[in-house]
């Protein structure tokens, strides 16, 4: 299963109660989403690259039923993955998927990528970790965009947006960073979990209805 480690794991999270800091990301924040018809489903079939893309930086604009979100990717520290994410994504493989997870207390991301929506789907190919950051207090700062993973070198499809500065092992691949759209992440860390909780599937809908690559 493509997970990022918890923070209960690091033994960040002492107690149930939001922080301060906490509670200045959870503030209530209007946010209009567009109904949408992305659902879960098996992920299409694309094959791996053959050769690396030129080494150079670019965008992502993730178009979702909530907004635009703009990641400017890193393809020099993060060549393999730029390749891999830019393959799946002009093969519509993120198309009309749900960002399946949302964190809201000590690590805050939005996790996407998997078109099943359980957390353990992926395209039939993975490779290697790189760009890793330093092990230290929020390594993974907001407006990160990172890879979720099974392990060592097991990267797929399954990404983070991290909306708020979190600390984590530094095993998940950084590719890119948040240029516009981070105010829709926080809007939808503020409206919940369904069923309760810090960590599950987001109460507002959010999909991914295509990516635009440049």
């Amino acid at each position: 299963m493509k997970r990022i480690i918890g923070a209960v794991i690091l033994g960040l999270l002492l107690s149930a109660t939001p922080s301060v800091a906490d509670a200045s990301l959870l503030k209530s924040s209007s946010l209009s989403c567009n109904a949408t018809k992305s659902a879960a489903h098996t992920p299409k079939n694309v094959a791996p690259p053959k050769k690396l893309l030129p080494g150079k930086s670019g965008t992502f604009t993730f178009v979702t039923n909530c907004g635009n979100i703009v990641i400017a990717t890193d393809g020099i520290k993060a060549p393999v993955t730029l390749t891999a994410m830019t393959t799946l994504a002009k093969a519509g493989f993120f198309d009309h998927s749900l960002c399946h997870r949302i964190t809201t207390t000590q690590m805050w991301v939005l996790q996407c990528g998997d078109p099943t929506a359980k957390g353990n789907g992926g395209p039939a190919f993975s490779y290697r970790d790189e760009n890793l950051p330093a092990a230290a207090k929020n390594n993974y700062p907001s407006g990160t965009v990172a890879m979720a993973n099974s392990g060592p070198n097991t990267n797929g499809s399954q990404f983070f947006l991290v909306y708020g500065d979190t600390t984590l092992p530094p095993s998940y691949t950084i590719w890119g960073k948040i240029t516009s759209g981070l105010a829709i992440l926080k809007a939808i860390g503020s409206a919940g979990i369904v069923g309760g909780g810090t960590d599950g599937t987001p109460i507002k809908t959010i999909a991914i209805e295509k990516v635009i690559v440049k």
